[in-house]
């Protein structure tokens, strides 16, 4: 069979979970038998780190700017990108290039797969009817392919085809994650002192709120444990507003986008989430390869990765009391945060290689185009 050539399109804006997913995907897809591209939207003038590291892969990158936030001239865009580099599918990640790869597919003649990340449940009504229009696309491509159970059961309600429904169990690269573990980490606390952490996207749906309320609480019963929070978002100034509230708002810290991201993960003492809407969490993956204790709410998405009492410790959505009470077992009791945070780490090595999804993607690439 000829090699493939693949172009995977994002409207990134930032450096997250899907931007680094499709990173794993490109890297460890064989290209003896995947040529792998990358399209992306500019809307700014800033710098999309995701190109930067798509560049390490030797790949073509094509950068597409916009006038606005929904520029549809993109759609011929990306329509020459396919024809002159012989693109044979195009993949797709996130609601607008959802939206504007599947019309620029069906113009140029050309397959689509799309692979919805997770949901948002904004409240604001420009941004639920853009999430409607993504979602009404999943009908009309060729193979949706969400990365989580949960997400194939969202994807069925918009009257997809059972058929163009595939289910690729997610991965991840975890290499930067190991080369870190080996080394000495200056960050990591001592003593009595605790940092609590989390990593991720400032945006309703992670509900950061809940973390902040947590933290509050247990921050009045011991006065040397910290909070980060690592990454930005739309929700991130009213966050911080909310913080200055808090009594003990000086041992929080928001800490934007971090080069050593990494490394700040590696010295939480406790990887905390209280999410309201999952796929399957990147940043949480990175958190158990890492060895770092995990509590979070029982949603969909992350029981995948975490079951009470084997590799984390859950509690009920919206139960905070309940979860205060598992960040302090996590926190004072090593023995116990030791023994989940090392079953979790084995559990997401076991089962979430980036390697193992990447051929799963070129057999259903290959798939596709034999139709």
């Amino acid at each position: 069979m000829k090699k493939l050539n693949v172009l995977q399109f994002i409207c990134s804006t930032g450096f997250y979970g899907a931007e680094r997913w499709v990173l794993a995907l490109a890297k460890y897809l064989n290209p003896n038998e995947v040529n792998c591209h990358l399209a992306v939207t500019r809307e700014s003038n800033n710098d999309l780190k995701i190109v930067d590291e798509f560049n390490k892969f030797g790949g073509s990158v094509f950068q597409l700017p916009m006038s606005n936030r929904f520029d549809l001239k993109v759609i011929d865009k990306l329509v020459e990108v396919i024809k002159s580099n012989d693109i044979d599918i195009i993949h797709t990640h996130g609601y607008k290039s959802d939206i504007l790869g599947l019309l620029a597919a069906k113009k140029a003649g050309i397959k689509i797969v799309i692979t919805p990340h997770g949901f948002e449940n904004g409240l604001d009504y420009k941004l639920r009817l853009f999430i409607w229009l993504g979602c009404q696309s999943f009908r009309f491509a060729d193979i949706v392919a969400p990365l989580s159970k949960a997400l194939c059961d969202d994807v069925r309600g918009f009257a997809v085809k059972e058929e163009r429904l595939v289910y690729v169990q997610n991965g991840v690269d975890l290499s930067e994650v190991d080369e870190q573990k080996i080394k000495e980490n200056p960050l990591k606390s001592r003593g009595d002192n605790k940092r609590i952490g989390f990593v991720g996207q400032m945006i309703s749906r992670k509900n950061i709120k809940d973390i902040l309320d947590i933290f509050e609480l247990l921050a009045e019963k011991y006065p040397n444990i910290t909070l980060s929070l690592l990454g930005d978002g739309e929700s991130r100034s009213e966050l911080e507003e909310y913080t200055k509230s808090l009594a003990h708002k000086e041992r929080i810290e928001f800490l934007g986008f971090r080069d050593d991201r990494l490394e700040l993960l590696q010295s939480f003492d406790l990887f905390v989430m209280t999410s309201t809407l999952e796929g399957i969490p990147r940043c949480l993956m990175e958190a158990t390869a890492m060895g770092v204790p995990v509590a979070a709410y029982n949603i969909a998405g992350i029981d995948q990765l975490i079951e009470h009492e084997k590799t984390g410790l859950l509690a009920p959505f919206g139960e905070k009391e309940l979860l205060l009470n598992y960040w302090e077992d996590l926190l004072f009791n090593q023995e116990k945060a030791d023994k989940l945070s090392n079953a979790a780490c084995e559990f997401v090595n076991a089962n979430y290689s980036g390697k193992r999804m990447a051929s799963e993607y070129t057999t259903l690439f290959q798939n596709v185009v034999k139709g």
